[in-house]
């Protein structure tokens, strides 16, 4: 059995600059905390809290601290909580992605302009809701074809269109396309990061010769969640796992080539132990 490991399997720049941020911190001692788990995997966030880093989830939370170094993790905060965190008397660590606030500085200018902001994304998502707050006016934020076909912008608006970073960047294209279709006044920037792009890219194409295809990511990783949506349109075989514990997996053992991606918030030493695993049990299938 041949084994396929994606060269892009792992932690992207953002995230990897996040985690050695929280870690050096713990080295220069006093309470740590974080906004939100640093990173969408259970596996580090664990290991973080066992050596006394905290997560914190509102700003009631930070209103109740009164000493040690917070935290914002890559996924960025709306602006008027970045403003509650930085006059909050803590020591404020801003590790937010490049590529997020290169955006939330898209959506601050452009809104201020006048123009009616739009967000492809998924609603919810910590990145999307921190987006959202750094534009001067509502927020439109659009998932599905649905939801593109049904967008009527205010009369006499600009519409600029943003991307989560990690959003699928097919159905981007697809849905921006829908927007530009219906003769409205529509910008669109594709600020999916080159990073997500290209794994996104590469996971397809193990996908598309794989007899079995295997997704590592933690169980609320958007990004991973999206690279097993495009992996099993390849290949029905795809499964989504967090760990090696997720093994073995119900194969048929006439599978000549197995693939193995990894989302953006799964660490090496993972990604390692699957690899390793699969190896040795490939033929027990």
């Amino acid at each position: 059995m041949e084994i396929i490991l994606a060269k892009t399997a792992g932690f992207c720049f953002g995230v990897q600059r996040a985690v050695d941020t929280v870690y050096q911190e713990i080295s220069s001692g006093g309470p740590i905390y974080t906004y939100g788990p640093i990173i969408h995997n259970e596996t580090v966030v664990a290991d973080l809290e066992s050596r006394g880093v905290h997560v914190i989830d509102t700003p009631e939370d930070i209103a109740k601290l009164h000493a040690g170094t917070l935290i914002i993790r890559s996924h960025g905060v709306t602006r008027e909580l970045y403003e509650t965190i930085r006059k909050s008397g803590l020591k404020c660590v801003d590790t937010t992605c490049p590529f997020v606030k290169r955006i939330h500085d898209i959506v601050e200018e452009e809104s201020a302009k006048g123009s009616q902001i739009v967000i492809i994304g998924n609603a919810g998502h910590p990145e999307v809701e921190g987006t959202m707050g750094w534009s001067h006016t509502p927020v439109t934020v659009i998932e599905t074809t649905e939801q593109a076909r049904s967008f009527i912008p205010e009369k006499g608006k600009k519409v600029c269109v943003v991307s989560q970073t990690t959003f699928n960047a097919d159905k981007f294209a697809d849905l921006v396309a829908i927007l530009k279709d219906s003769d409205y006044n529509v910008s669109a920037m594709n600020t999916i990061c080159g990073a997500t792009r290209e794994r996104q890219k590469e996971a397809r194409e193990i996908a598309s010769m794989a007899d079995a295809m295997i997704v590592i990511g933690g169980s609320t990783s958007s990004n991973s969640a999206k690279l097993f949506e495009i992996c099993r349109k390849e290949c029905p075989k795809t499964y989504f796992i967090q760990t090696q514990n997720d093994l073995p997996l119900p194969l048929t053992g006439n599978e000549k080539v197995v693939g193995i991606t990894a989302g953006a918030s799964t660490p090496k030493n993972i990604i390692e132990e699957v690899l390793k695993n699969v190896g040795t049990a490939g033929r027990k299938f």
